[in-house]
């Protein structure tokens, strides 16, 4: 090649541009590499030749102070720029980025933002009826598949690109293809922003040239290399890049994921398949033959189906090789690509499971990686207090997500817990709370962990409250309890508890004491009862001392037990269903806390509901159910409660509420309950046939709620001989003084309404 600039038109990610592109820089021995790339991550562009460096890892440039507004720029080892940047950093060549600095793209994406009042796009979306120019700009590679007849660019470029086995004039070709595309197209009508990075690329490359250097190699996207073969055009370039605004960014590496590198992610650039195309690339690096490809590939799927337990044996690998073979030569390519090696996969391993296939999707085509940092690439204080964490802690941060069943009586176990709690109120999360007590007992919490590289983030902007996680939460727990009702101030002490933050601790339950003493609305009142009582069941789990919540939850107890009565009066369905749910919360809560003073209270509050007249059914019907359970009235009794909500001179509505409050969530405890169960059979068994018929749609409606197994069961026990029923119910023989009876039925029907 010649001397002097030599533009080299790469897609962003794939094995074959790369391969091909180390080839040409070894072919050209350049003076000086241009990578399109942030000239800002220019003091941290050395840490990519350092030995714990490990793709795929991505720059992460950011303003300074609004570390919201941020930029990534992933690499992974088939990226050609990742290969660029290594042959010039391993040679010990002048390297530099040459796209627009991030410190005035974030500029002008603010003053975008402020302009519009609403935030700018990151791209520009495809419409129906969007002008060639733009389908063309959008996606150029997409408009060469569409010409050359493929109906995918991915597959087009793999197949053209990726898969090719000579890499002459590959570039030229690149070059001369992109320049009939941008012929469609003028720079009028090209973004600013983009008319932007393409003068700055050119101003990079007159630069390098006024410098010295004889033979440049120039790595840009394959869009933008028509317009920077032509550098004639200073004097308006520079008049284009003048006063253009800045802010202070930093730049630092984080680690990335494939998942992260595919289009579903929402990555730009993204490609389809970052597996398969890592599969190609180590293929290249290891001089495979192209043939052992396939081989390969289909090996590995069925090493993946074996490790879940499903059937892919050596033969099975062969048929799906040879059908991949087939495949491929009916479609006239001389070698299977993913496409052909999926259908074969589909049909050997999967057999036409999209469930399986889906599997393979995840864990190989685009694959579970996450990269890797130095030690010394910089970081924000935050970042390197969890870090610390992580490696003290034995808690590693991986790409796919792990289950940890954490056993708060061991030490190392309870300070994971806290850790994760505590960046859970800084909005880091990394870890979610799947479970906490259960089956195994108080002391034990079921976490699901998965790192995210947004994550990163997060934990600069979470600096603004400390260098120190433990620092950092108790200051955003501070600030947000400034201005916190009642719910709020004890899901933050509760959470303040379990992130062992005890700085703020007396500080939450001074705030609280006030708040509870002057908050007059019961729903808060009652929302606060379930998480202070959590609070004083768990203390002992994590050694933490909780007296005064004690104090705290007495007085709600009570405000809220005299309360109650006088605000269920007059509610609609809405607000019934709110405060149904908070007595079984909060009744739930007294059960726990063993106070005979609080049960007493709470439980004549309950039959002061239970005997209003103008409260709704639902709210009533509860009452009364959670007064059954603590045995405070009988089955005899719940059974006359019953037979009046669902008297027939009652209201039919009311009554359906009524009942369904009384077993709602319960067709398990039906089926096993003998003491519930005797209240609905008595009740219904001493219906007569009018009275059955009337109430027939109420019980449907309630019954209609329990799954099918439950109302089978039911179903079963009632269709056995009767259970004992309670006293009262019950029919006795003996003889029936019919005379005495007529008299008594024609004054109760009269009472009813029923007949005049």
């Amino acid at each position: 090649m010649a001397a002097g600039p030599q533009i080299f038109g790469i897609r962003h990610h794939g094995p074959g541009s790369a391969r091909s592109l180390r080839r040409a820089l070894e072919a050209l021995a350049p003076d000086i590499v241009l990578v399109e790339g942030p000239p800002d991550a220019a003091e941290v562009l050395p840490l990519l030749a350092h030995p714990e460096m490990r793709p795929p890892v991505a720059l992460l440039l950011y303003a300074s102070d609004a570390p919201q507004h941020a930029s990534y720029y992933p690499f992974a080892q088939f990226s050609p720029e990742w290969q660029a940047l290594d042959y010039a950093l391993g040679r010990a060549i002048p390297v530099r980025f040459m796209d627009l600095p991030q410190r005035h793209r974030i500029a002008l994406d603010l003053r975008a933002r402020v302009a519009a009042d609403q935030p700018a796009p990151d791209a520009l979306p495809a419409a129906d009826g969007e002008p060639e120019a733009d389908q063309i700009r959008r996606d150029p590679i997409g408009a060469l598949a569409a010409a050359a007849g493929y109906s995918d660019g991915e597959r087009w470029w793999e197949h053209i690109v990726e898969q090719r086995s000579d890499d002459a004039g590959l570039f030229a070709a690149i070059l001369e293809a992109m320049s009939a595309l941008r012929a469609a197209t003028t720079d009028a009508t090209l973004p600013h922003a983009e008319q932007l990075r393409e003068a700055w690329m050119r101003q990079t490359i007159r630069q390098a040239i006024g410098e010295g250097f004889a033979t440049i190699a120039v790595v840009c996207g394959a869009w933008h290399s028509p317009a920077l073969t032509d550098l004639s055009q200073a004097v308006s370039d520079n008049k284009l890049l003048q006063k253009l605004p800045s802010v202070a960014v930093h730049a630092t590496w984080v680690p990335w994921t494939y998942a992260r590198l595919a289009y579903r992610s929402g990555y730009g650039a993204g490609i389809e398949s970052p597996g398969w195309y890592a599969h190609l690339w180590q293929a290249s690096a290891q001089s495979q033959p192209p043939t052992e490809v396939a081989v390969r590939w289909l090996t590995r799927v069925a090493r993946l189906l074996r490790d879940e337990d499903l059937a892919a044996s050596s033969a099975s690998v062969i048929e799906a090789v040879r059908l991949a073979e087939a495949l491929a030569a009916l479609r006239d390519r001389p070698l299977p690509g993913l496409v052909e090696l999926n259908e074969a996969a589909r049909a050997v391993f999967c057999l036409g499971a999209a469930t399986t296939m889906q599997l393979i999707h995840e864990h190989l085509i685009v694959g579970e990686v996450l990269g890797a940092v130095p030690a010394s690439t910089p970081m924000a204080p935050l970042q390197q207090d969890l870090t610390a964490a992580q490696r003290r802690l034995r808690l590693p941060a991986e790409a796919s997500w792990r289950d940890y069943d954490l056993d708060l009586r061991k030490p190392n176990d309870l300070a994971r817990s806290q850790l994760l709690h505590r960046l859970t109120l800084l909005t880091i999360p990394w870890g979610t709370l799947q479970r906490a007590g259960g089956g195994k007992g108080t002391f034990h919490e079921l976490w699901r962990i998965e790192w995210q590289p947004e994550l990163t983030i997060a934990l600069i902007e979470a600096g603004i409250w400390g260098n120190t996680i433990a620092e950092a939460a108790a200051a955003s727990i501070t600030n947000r309890a400034q201005a916190a009702d009642l719910p709020t101030l004890t899901r933050l002490l509760d959470v303040a508890l379990l992130a062992d933050l005890p700085t703020v601790v007396g500080a939450l339950l001074a705030a609280l004491d006030a708040t509870a003493a002057a908050a007059s609305d019961l729903g808060h009142l009652m929302d606060a009862i379930p998480p202070l009582v959590n609070i004083l069941r768990y203390s002992d789990v994590r050694k933490t001392d909780v007296g005064a919540v004690a104090h705290v939850v007495d007085g709600l107890v009570m405000r809220a037990a005299v309360g109650l009565p006088g605000a269920a009066g007059a509610l609609n369905d809405e607000a019934a269903a709110a405060l149904f749910a908070r007595l079984v919360a909060v009744s739930s809560a007294i059960d726990l806390l063993e106070n005979a003073d609080l049960v007493s209270a709470w439980r004549a509050a309950l039959l002061r509901l239970a005997d209003q007249h103008d409260g709704h059914g639902l709210v009533a019907g509860r009452a009364v159910r959670l007064l059954l359970d603590a045995r405070a009235i009988d089955a005899d009794e719940t059974a006359r409660r019953l037979g009046l909500a669902l008297a027939r001179a009652s209201d039919p509505t009311s009554g359906a509420a009524w009942i369904a409050g009384l077993i709602r969530d319960s067709g398990a405890l039906l089926v096993h309950d003998t003491t519930l169960w005797r209240v609905l059979d008595g009740w219904v068994a001493a219906l007569d046939a009018a009275a059955f018929v009337a109430v027939l749609p109420l019980l449907r409606r309630t019954f209609a709620d329990f799954g099918v197994p439950e109302r089978r069961a039911l179903g079963e026990r009632a269709s056995r001989a009767p259970d004992a029923r309670p006293a009262g119910t019950t029919h006795t023989s003996g003889a029936l003084d019919s005379e005495r009876a007529e008299r008594a039925l024609v004054v109760v029907t009269q009472l009813l309404g029923l007949r005049a």
